[in-house]
């Protein structure tokens, strides 16, 4: 049966909602697909959820194609797995926690590594079970701290995750690119570009990791490219390190008045003033910028550190973001904010506008930063800090700067973390030439778990040998409700939606404009004779509607195909509208039927 517009729940709005920043926001609530139901979670109304039950079967036929077995489990879990793991309080504040009338403790699954590994480990005990391929199509929950963006950055949201159980490395890197070569195929049949970068694992742990992205200036992600193939999330992006410096002959380091200079463009306008370069003039890149950050831990808890990185570059804090647990040593993802005032007034030592690594005195750099050192704040530096080379930094004193430090003769640090933002032209970390940064949508992640799961909840089966060996995992995401939203952002025009033909609410949108009786039973005929053989109408079969109403919703609406009953009927032809090609053509009534199959047909075998 045709949908149709006289009795289909569905109110258009011709007014953009004003919490919405970006188009696909506007355009699924604009056009009845989704509605707010409270910050970051959104009711999906019967077009918008046609939509994403068509996104879900594509995800459920290339999955069930490698082999995947489909579950289901409960979003509301229980504390122990993810204790046992250490997630519960890794996620932090991320998850949402809740006590059942007992008082024991739930949370509303966030995802279900731990779910998984227990349900094979309950069901399987023999390599011989192995592999097994699992997955489920469920809803998600994070406490996102600023929801918006629509479906983009929710707190309710519908993922698919899978995961491979193999009995060694080389299992896990079959079911890997199994499912890499699933996701690809998934993406090509959804009509939504996307690109394979390296990624960062994360909080989920484990090896390989690849993100697929969607290129869109409304995305979040900030990936790389280079001429040669190389691509990456800049989370991932390797530094080319400088070769170290011989410095056996370098001169002992001076301190130097440098007033009102507290920022890298002061500093350098006074050194070339006050304290003239012997060859040639101060830059930027020959400062060292000693940037003051806080990790904000579980709770309440601050913790101050330093990473200093060339004057001429800015901290990326989602590049820090992803190695500073490890850096700390510290469970969770903490989260990188600057230290406030109140945060640098703990360390009476440091000296804001001239903080730099050592501390000057009878000639000598005492080191000042470091967890060895008198402060005892963990101390960092950018790749590019290499030893040997010379620096002009703070002096920990006030309007004094210090001339020529050399790394790791007059300071040393804690560790080196990847603490730059990745610029246009910095060289690929393979040498396949200059990058370019671009914008996207992560869609989906892969990830090479290995056994930290499996080791943590103790799946273990036979081996060939009658040995216990631990399980080895994967873990493969895709953002369903997400998907929803990119399409929109990436098919759509300034009158509204145009959705590819493989997940629009319906193939063929029939406008019958008029009030002739003629009109609406030619364009009942149609929409039933469509039907019949499997092509999905919506039909305008609106009576008080006026011709221009209907043609407004039909475009925000974007059902791909237009056939429009109206005028021409009268001289036995049809108008037929075709937003993916965007062009209009009339045809003859005769003809109408088999022009629109074939037309449809073209298109849906374009997308498989």
């Amino acid at each position: 049966m045709p949908l149709r517009m006289s009795t289909l729940f569905l109110r258009t709005l011709r007014d953009d909602p004003a919490d919405a920043e970006v188009a696909s926001h506007k355009l699924l609530v604009r056009a009845g697909y989704i509605r707010r139901a409270a910050p970051g979670g959104y009711t999906w109304l019967p077009l918008g959820l046609r939509v994403k039950n068509k996104v879900e079967n594509i995800v459920r036929e290339e999955m069930n194609a490698i082999g995947g077995q489909e579950v289901h489990f409960p979003a509301l879990l229980p504390k122990e797995p993810y204790e046992a793991s250490g997630r519960w309080e890794d996620y932090g504040d991320g998850i949402f926690r809740l006590h059942d009338r007992s008082g024991a403790d739930f949370l509303l699954a966030p995802t279900h590594e731990e779910m998984f590994t227990l349900l094979v480990k309950d069901h399987y005990s023999s390599y011989k079970d192995l592999p097994v391929y699992l997955y489920q199509i469920q809803t998600k929950y994070r406490d996102e701290a600023r929801p918006r963006a629509g479906l983009l950055r929710v707190r309710e949201f519908t993922m698919k995750d899978s995961y491979s159980f193999t009995v060694d490395d080389e299992g896990l890197n079959e079911a890997y690119d199994k499912h890499r070569a699933a996701y690809i195929k998934i993406f090509q049949r959804l009509g939504l570009d996307v690109v394979a970068v390296e990624a960062m694992a994360g909080a989920m742990g484990g090896s390989r990791s690849e993100e697929f992205l969607h290129p869109s200036n409304a995305g979040e992600d900030t990936f790389v490219e280079s001429p040669g193939g190389y691509r990456a999330n800049v989370e991932a992006v390797s530094t080319v390190v400088p070769d170290a410096i011989d410095y056996t002959d370098a001169p002992a380091p001076e301190v130097k008045d440098t007033p009102v200079s507290t920022t890298i463009a002061a500093l350098v306008e006074v050194a070339n003033q006050l304290a003239p370069k012997a060859n040639g003039v101060w830059e930027a890149a020959d400062t060292l910028k000693c940037v003051v950050l806080t990790a904000v831990l579980d709770g309440d808890q601050r913790q101050v550190f330093v990473v200093a990185v060339p004057g001429d570059r800015d901290v990326d804090v989602k590049r820090l973001e992803a190695s500073i647990a490890e850096a700390l040593d510290v469970t969770g993802e903490p989260s990188i904010e600057p230290a406030t005032d109140e945060d640098i007034a703990k360390h009476t030592k440091l000296v804001p506008g001239y903080i730099g690594p050592t501390l000057m005195q009878d000639g000598k750099a005492l080191q000042m930063l470091g967890t060895e050192s008198e402060t005892g704040i963990p101390f960092f530096v950018d790749p590019r800090i290499v030893a040997g080379s010379a620096w002009v930094t703070g002096a920990n004193e006030d309007q004094k700067h210090v001339f020529g430090l050399v790394a790791e003769r007059d300071f040393t640090w804690d560790g080196v973390l990847e603490a730059t933002v990745v610029r246009d032209g910095d060289p690929a970390p393979d040498g396949s030439g200059p990058l370019a940064a671009r914008r996207g949508m992560e869609m989906g992640h892969i990830f090479q778990l290995g056994r930290k799961y499996a080791e943590a909840l103790d799946l273990k089966v036979l081996d060939e040998n009658g040995k216990q060996v631990v399980v080895t995992m994967g873990s493969y995401g895709i953002g369903v409700s997400r998907a929803v939203a990119a399409l929109a952002e990436a098919h759509h025009d300034d009158k509204g939606l145009i959705w590819p033909i493989n997940v629009a609410p319906a193939h063929v949108h029939i406008v019958a404009t008029g009030k002739d009786d003629d009109i609406f039973t030619t364009a009942e005929d149609f929409a039933n004779q469509l039907e019949a053989v499997g092509i999905e109408v919506l039909y305008d079969d609106r009576r008080k509607a006026h011709a221009g109403e209907k043609f407004a919703d039909a475009e925000l609406i974007g059902v791909p195909l237009h056939l429009i009953v109206g005028r021409g009927l009268a001289k036995g032809t049809l108008e037929l509208k075709d937003r993916l090609a965007d062009t209009r053509e009339d045809i003859p009534v005769d003809d109408a039927f088999e022009h629109v199959v074939s037309l449809v047909r073209k298109y849906q075998h374009q997308v498989h």
